[in-house]
């Protein structure tokens, strides 16, 4: 299928993980991809092997951020698809009671004003066109509650939920939608780097998939391909799910 011929798709995070796999998977489908990260070896390495552009972007800047979608118009043209993706989920968010102010700023500023930033600064260029698609990564954390807590996490991804859905009404008779892509467990860099710390952890939250193991980035770009093509053209506002039954459970098979 080539469903992105002549469309430009901008992805944050786009240097590995989630983010990754679906420059990979909008690239094969024909998108010409512009990749943002703030690790520039990772981020050159991704736009390079994808045939897209690099543009290193500290998504928490506002100029920055900007800077990125002038770029994707100035070099290609146009910004058909924002995939808002990037994150973190540092160590030091638990608890609330032991998660200091400091990390709770931190991951708000990079998983929820990111977001908040780039909608702002993509939805101008879509207007201008009559349409577009924006895919903002969520969590299956945003509709779920979870005693091994990381507060500001989830807070952050409850966030992106509910500005997507508001983007998603506001916008919508205008050609533009906006979607919020809800994840469970993927063994991405991220997770791994997570569990590897506290295998215990891993084990606890492993037990609650119904399909028993984590998405593969695979799995997730799929459904942000189908989010960011016109197959979707009546979902907007959505919470898509794509957790393996997690949200769904109360008992999981033995």
């Amino acid at each position: 299928m080539q469903r992105f011929d002549g469309r430009v798709a901008v992805i944050t995070g786009g240097g590995s993980g989630i983010g990754l796999a679906s420059a990979r998977r909008l690239a094969e489908e024909g998108a010409k991809v512009v990749i943002a990260d703030v690790d520039t070896e990772a981020g050159k390495a991704a736009a390079g092997e994808v045939g897209g552009e690099f543009v290193r972007t500290d998504v928490t800047s506002e100029s920055e951020v900007e800077a990125l979608f002038q770029a994707a118009v100035d070099t290609f043209g146009s910004v058909d698809v924002a995939f808002n993706n990037a994150g973190i989920s540092p160590p030091e968010d638990d608890s609330i009671l032991t998660t200091g102010i400091e990390a709770w700023q931190r991951v708000q500023q990079v998983n929820l004003t990111s977001v908040y930033l780039c909608c702002k600064y993509a939805i101008p260029h879509m207007r201008r066109q009559g349409k577009g698609s924006i895919i903002n990564t969520a969590s299956f954390v945003a509709v779920m509650g979870a005693a091994t807590s990381q507060i500001s996490y989830t807070a952050s991804k409850g966030g992106v939920l509910s500005m997507s859905r508001e983007l998603g009404v506001q916008f919508a008779r205008e050609g533009i939608r906006v979607n919020a892509l809800c994840p469970g467990p993927v063994n991405t860099p991220l997770l791994e780097e997570l569990f590897a710390k506290d295998p215990e952890r891993a084990a606890r939250r492993l037990v609650h998939v119904p399909l028993g193991r984590f998405a593969q980035p695979e799995e997730l770009a799929a459904a942000v391909a189908f989010l960011a093509s016109d197959d979707a053209s009546f979902i907007t506002a959505s919470q898509f799910l794509v957790d393996g039954g997690i949200s769904g459970a109360y008992v999981t098979p033995l």
